[in-house]
C-alpha cells in the first residue's frame, strides 16, 4: 500500500480523479451558493413582458373610468412604486396634459388630435425605445387617456439575468477547473522533469573513465528508485575501480620484479653459453648451444618489453624529446641490422632522402621502435626474404613479404612489443597503421 501511495502513476491517477470528481461536488454547491446570494425583484406585480405590460396598462384604464384625478394620481404613484424608471403622463378628454411623472418629462401641455396621432403612430409596436402604452381610461374614449413608457433595458427580468450569469457561472467555473487541472498537471510533470533532468546532468558529469557521483534520493516513488539503482551502481564501479587499481599495482609490481628477478639467471645462462661456444662439442651439441643462446635473447628481450611496458603505464619510462633528424636515426639503426639481414639473404630496399627531415622524438624511443620492427621482419618474415625501409611523404615505411601477422610461427610471441610500440608512439604524437596480409606486413609512421 505504501508503495502505491509513493508512484508517480498513482500520484497523476489521482489528480484525474479528482479534478474529475471535482465538477459534479462543485457545481451544485457553487449553484445553491449563487441562487441564495444572488438578489431578486421584490415586486411580484410587475411585469417584464410587453404584451404582459400592455394587458396591465389596458386593466388598469378600464378601473380608472370615472375616476377622479386624484384617484388617478394614486395610481401613477403605485405605479411608479412598481415601475421607477418609467413615465407617465395623463391627458384629459380635451388633450391637456392632466400629470406627469416625473417632473421634468417635456411633452406638450397641450395635445392635439394630429399629435396624438402622429405620437402613438411613433412609439407604438416594433422595437422602439421606450416601450410605450397608451390606454383610454373607462369603456369609452371620452375620458382622455393615460401613457406608460418603460426603457427596454428595464424590461428585462432579474430572473433572465441570473440565467445568463449562472450560464456565465458555470462556463466560468469549468475553465477554472480545467486550468486548475492544466497548472497541477504541469507542476506535476515539470517536478519530474526536473528530477531526471538533474540524473541527467550527474550522470553528464563524468568525464573520461571517472566515476559520477551519487544523487540524492528524497522520494521513494520510480524516480526515486532510479536514483537508488543508480547510487548501487556508482558503488558497484567505485568498488570496481578500486579493486581493478590494486590488481593493476599488484600486476605491475609483478611484472617489475619478474623482469627484475630473471635477469640474472637469464645473464647467468648467457655467459655459460657463450663459454660452451668456445668448447669443442659435436654438431649437435653446437646446434643446442645456438638454440640456448637464442631463447635467452628472446627472454631477455620479452622481460625488457614488459618492463617497458609497465614503466611506460606507470609514466616512469624516461622521455626526452628533442629535435631529430629522422633520416640520419633510420641510416644509423638499419646499419646494425643489415649485415644480419644480408647473411640471410634477404633483399634490401633503401628508399631515404637525402635532406634532413626533422621531427621532435625521443631518439632512444625510436631506436627501440625501429629495432622491435626488424626484430618482427626478422623472427616472422625470414621465408619472404624482403625488407624495405623508405620515406614517402614524410612518413616511414617499412615492409616484408613474410606470411602476415596472423600467420601460426613458433616464434610468435603475445604481442607485448607492439604494445610498447603503441604506447611510445602515442606518447611521442606519431601515428601509426599496420597492414598485414598473406602477401607481406607495411607498417607505416606518420606524425600528426
Amino acid at each position: 500500500m505504501k508503495k502505491l501511495r509513493q508512484s508517480l502513476l498513482i500520484q497523476y491517477v489521482l489528480i484525474i480523479l479528482v479534478a474529475t470528481m471535482f465538477i459534479p461536488i462543485t457545481v451544485p454547491a457553487l449553484s445553491i451558493l449563487f441562487f441564495n446570494f444572488t438578489p431578486e425583484d421584490d415586486s411580484s406585480d410587475r411585469y417584464y413582458n410587453g404584451t404582459d405590460i400592455e394587458q396591465m396598462w389596458s386593466s388598469t384604464a378600464k378601473e380608472l373610468g370615472g375616476a377622479t384625478e386624484e384617484q388617478i394620481r394614486d395610481k401613477f404613484l403605485e405605479m411608479k412604486g412598481i415601475y421607477p424608471e418609467a413615465s407617465l403622463y395623463f391627458i384629459d378628454e380635451e388633450g391637456q396634459n392632466r400629470l406627469k411623472y416625473p417632473e421634468s418629462l417635456e411633452i406638450p401641455q397641450h395635445w392635439s388630435a394630429s399629435y396624438a396621432v402622429d405620437f402613438m403612430k411613433k412609439n407604438r409596436g416594433g422595437e422602439v425605445d421606450p416601450f410605450t402604452v397608451v390606454s383610454f381610461i373607462g369603456d369609452d374614449q371620452g375620458e382622455g387617456f393615460i401613457v406608460l413608457q418603460i426603457p427596454r433595458s428595464d424590461m428585462v427580468s432579474p430572473s433572465s439575468i441570473n440565467g445568463e450569469l449562472y450560464n456565465y457561472f458555470i462556463i466560468g467555473t469549468f475553465i477554472l477547473i480545467l486550468i486548475g487541472f492544466i497548472v497541477i498537471s504541469t507542476l506535476f510533470f515539470y517536478r519530474i522533469r526536473k528530477r531526471l533532468l538533474h540524473l541527467q546532468k550527474v550522470m553528464d558529469t563524468s568525464e573520461g573513465n571517472s566515476i559520477p557521483s551519487a544523487v540524492e534520493v528524497k522520494h521513494q516513488d520510480e524516480i526515486g528508485r532510479l536514483g537508488q539503482s543508480f547510487n548501487r551502481m556508482v558503488e558497484e564501479l567505485e568498488t570496481g575501480r578500486k579493486r581493478e587499481q590494486e590488481e593493476e599495482k599488484l600486476r605491475k609490481e609483478l611484472i617489475a620484479n619478474l623482469s627484475h628477478d630473471l635477469r640474472t639467471p637469464l645473464t647467468t645462462i648467457r655467459g655459460h653459453a657463450y663459454r660452451l661456444k668456445k668448447e669443442s662439442l659435436s654438431e649437435d651439441g653446437q646446434e643446442s648451444v645456438d638454440l640456448i643462446d637464442e631463447k635467452v635473447n628472446f627472454m631477455a628481450e620479452l622481460m625488457e618489453n614488459l618492463l617497458s611496458y609497465t614503466l611506460l603505464h606507470a609514466g616512469k619510462y624516461p622521455y626526452h624529446p628533442e629535435e631529430v633528424d629522422i633520416v640520419r636515426l633510420i641510416r644509423t639503426s638499419f646499419a646494425g641490422w643489415y649485415p644480419i639481414f644480408e647473411n640471410m639473404k634477404f633483399k634490401i630496399e633503401l628508399e631515404i632522402p637525402d635532406e634532413r627531415i626533422v621531427w621532435n622524438i625521443d631518439p632512444q624511443w625510436f631506436h627501440r621502435i625501429l629495432d622491435n620492427f626488424f626484430q618482427n621482419v626478422y623472427r616472422h618474415a625470414g621465408n619472404g626474404r624482403y625488407v624495405g625501409i623508405k620515406i614517402e611523404n614524410r612518413s616511414v615505411i617499412i615492409e616484408d613479404r613474410g606470411p602476415g601477422m596472423s600467420a601460426q610461427s613458433g616464434k610468435k610471441g603475445a604481442g607485448v612489443g607492439l604494445s610498447v610500440v603503441s604506447l611510445m608512439l602515442k606518447e611521442m604524437q606519431l601515428n601509426w597503421d599496420i597492414d598485414t596480409s598473406e602477401q607481406g606486413t607495411t607498417m607505416k609512421i606518420t606524425p600528426k
